[in-house]
């Protein structure tokens, strides 16, 4: 490739660019951009056309936008009455949720685990102010039901029931708590 005085150049296996100021036989000189004077072979260069500047108009500017543009949702989403009053957290109470294996352990151990979850749950809602708690226990033989409703007793501020049938059948229990807003 022939190089004369004042082309742009581009050196292939660096990232240089610049302008031939000297060709002398195969070594040529270039001024990079930085203001540097580097030598190198025709091999090692790249004539690179002195426009790189693209021309785009602005009407082709303002139709990529359009397309671009996500139109805004106006109308926000409202809540059905039903997902409104839904309850804020659910606990599963189910042994195989709670632990990996109930290899070994006998059935009063199980229910101790379920309990106790059961009870950090509570706490942990009053401490957050979560208003409603479904706990799903399951149908099972009503054992677990039974001691759960023991323990909600204990509660001054809380008020509970069988939760939404349609949604959980007739292995949930619903807790309500009153919230003292001093």
């Amino acid at each position: 490739m022939d190089f004369k005085v004042g082309d742009q150049v581009e050196a292939i296996d660096d990232i240089v660019q610049g302008v031939v100021v000297k060709v002398n036989g195969g070594q040529i000189t270039v001024e990079s951009n930085d203001g540097f004077l580097l030598t190198y072979t025709a091999a090692e260069l790249l004539k690179v056309s002195s426009s790189n500047a693209i021309k785009v108009s602005n009407f082709e500017v303002a139709k990529i936008k359009a397309e671009k543009e996500v139109p805004k949702n106006r109308h926000s989403k409202k809540l059905k009455a039903k997902e409104r009053f839904s309850p804020q957290m659910e606990v599963d109470l189910h042994i195989d949720k709670l632990t990996p294996s109930t290899k070994g352990m006998t059935n009063f151990e199980m229910l101790n685990i379920q309990l106790d979850t059961a009870k950090r749950q509570l706490d942990f809602a009053i401490r957050k102010k979560i208003q409603k708690v479904v706990f799903i226990h399951g149908v099972g033989e009503g054992i677990l039901k039974e001691e759960l409703y023991f323990l909600f007793k204990r509660y001054e501020n809380a008020k509970f029931y069988d939760a939404d049938y349609q949604k959980y059948g007739m292995g949930a229990t619903e807790v309500y708590f009153f919230q003292n807003t001093p």
